[in-house]
């Protein structure tokens, strides 16, 4: 009997965005509470801060970002050796990597230059900018301080050299400060060296890398179950210090991200689907509808693959050689929205925290995020790790990734669509290079 009553029990939980807005609400409200109440430089407040919840903010990126190197480098060898197969599919394989490349190119672009445009993190009054700066740039001023000592004289091409190619891609990740530049230079040439070797060879090392991106994506999983009481705590630290002026930051940061993102997918996939593909950009988007409402309800570009798969064939008219390809390696290689969305996060939290990138420094971000977005599983929040090691990389505390988990949830749906949509306009763009009529009368 009891056994019984115990099966028909209804379990009921509800879903981790849904807990994360929770938290972020709970935070939210009692941050401001306690900043009207007692003021942000209240010693009790500050006190609590310091002892208890900074504490366990601190712990939840320090989770995320134990996991970037395994992840990083399994999936960015695992693209590079499906993208660049060219003794499968040969010219398929060339242009679907060529097109991925410039394509994420320009939207780290065009992220980069919204964010130097409206220039979110700065919407912040100078009190409270300062603040922030003392806050979360601690690490920005030792890091500077240890540039100028190790300051090298060497050619300006030897530096481009040094920064890139590792000597030990072992001691890359093992250091203090792990260089993710390296790690993924290594990771592209091993992928591309894979391709060059026979299958009977590296079938178990890629099967290997497979097991190992899936048990991090796993354990990704288990840590995001963390987030609702991270987000709690650190939005609750934020907003009890400074107040209402950093959700004013936030809602600009918002505004940046899904601008450059209508961009990209309105603008440049138009404008390639016109040139390339030679088809309507409007009847191309309305036939993809489907797949654009999964993707948003997801958040995953894998989840959305069977999808993606059937309606790219059926309506676009992209054969099945084609689409298995493009489409396979695209829902964890081609994620446009997320190099957009990973470059902009970088340089909003780098200007809250008063970091001030040089130019090269925004292009080094571009290609971090060009190539992260290669490295990214195409799964909700999978993007956030990355982003909290590249802010380490930088100089600002990557605690201050707390700031915008409460929105990351809307913004995963929005970048997923577009990662999504870019896949399809890759398949198109191939198949019709290869001679395909797209989209013929009847098809929809």
């Amino acid at each position: 009997m009891s056994s019984a009553v115990a099966k028909t029990k209804p379990t009921t939980r509800w879903p981790l965005h849904t807990r994360i807005l929770l938290g972020l609400a709970v935070g939210a409200s009692a941050g401001l509470l306690a900043n009207v109440l007692l003021g942000g430089a209240h010693p009790g407040l500050r006190s609590a801060v310091t002892e208890i919840l900074d504490p366990v903010g601190r712990l939840f990126p320090r989770l995320l970002a134990m996991t970037v190197v395994p992840l990083v480098f399994s999936s960015l060898v695992l693209g590079v050796a499906g993208i660049g197969d060219y003794r499968k599919l040969g010219r398929v394989g060339l242009k679907s990597f060529g097109y991925c490349l410039v394509i994420s190119a320009l939207s780290v672009v065009i992220g980069i230059t919204l964010v130097n445009t409206i220039r979110p993190g700065k919407h912040v009054p100078a009190e409270t900018a300062k603040a922030l700066q003392d806050r979360y740039a601690k690490d920005a001023s030792q890091q500077v301080a240890d540039a100028g000592k190790s300051k090298s004289t060497d050619p300006a091409l030897v530096q481009v050299i040094d920064t890139i190619v590792p000597t030990n891609p072992i001691q890359s990740v093992a250091g203090k400060s792990l260089n993710l530049l390296h790690l993924m230079f290594f990771a592209l040439l091993l992928g591309i060296a894979t391709t060059l070797v026979p299958e009977d060879r590296t079938g178990p090392f890629l099967r290997a890398l497979e097991g190992l991106g899936s048990i991090c994506a796993k354990l990704i999983d288990l840590i995001m179950q963390l987030a609702p009481y991270c987000v709690a705590c650190l939005v609750f630290s934020n907003l009890a210090l400074f107040g209402v002026d950093v959700l004013a930051a936030i809602g600009w940061y918002v505004v940046t991200v899904l601008v450059g993102l209508g961009l990209h997918m309105f603008g440049v996939y138009s404008i390639f689907l016109k040139l390339l593909a030679r088809v309507s950009p409007f009847e191309f988007f309305r036939r993809i509808r489907t797949v654009m409402f999964t993707a948003f309800s997801t958040s995953s570009s894998v989840a959305t693959l069977p999808t993606t798969l059937k309606v790219s064939e059926e309506a676009i008219g992209v054969p099945k050689s084609i689409n298995s390809f493009v489409l396979t390696i695209g829902a964890t290689a081609n994620q446009n929205g997320t190099a957009l969305y990973e470059g902009v996060t970088v340089l909003f939290l780098a200007q809250l925290a008063g970091v001030d990138l040089t130019l090269a420094q925004q292009f080094t971000v571009a290609g971090m995020a060009i190539l992260g977005s290669i490295g990214t599983a195409g799964l909700p929040s999978a993007s956030i790790p990355f982003v909290v090691v590249v802010l380490g990389n930088i100089g600002v505390n990557p605690e201050l990734i707390g700031i915008i988990l409460g929105v990351d949830r809307l913004l995963d749906m929005c970048r997923t669509v577009v990662n999504v949509v870019g896949d399809v306009t890759a398949a198109a763009f191939v198949a019709r290079s290869e001679g395909y009529e797209l989209m013929k009368d009847g098809v929809s």
